[in-house]
């Protein structure tokens, strides 16, 4: 199950906080200048972009270690 089966989705709160869930679930939240700079860059990206950092915000994506079948 990859990031075009089931893709993370983003809201940002009244406070400024960027909550970030897959699945119907939060999954992290990022708060402060890190959530400002995140939420710059996912205006800015294309869809398969924004995927890409949202999964790095919340630390599912591949590191290179993953073993194949």
């Amino acid at each position: 199950m990859g990031l075009d089966d089931d893709p993370f989705d983003w809201r940002v709160t009244k406070d400024g906080q960027l909550l970030v869930s897959r699945g119907g679930r939060v999954v992290t939240t990022v708060r402060g200048s890190a959530a400002a700079k995140l939420l710059g860059r996912l205006e800015r990206a294309a869809d398969d972009e924004a995927q890409q950092l949202l999964a790095r915000a919340t630390g599912n994506y591949k590191r290179g270690n993953e073993r194949h079948g």
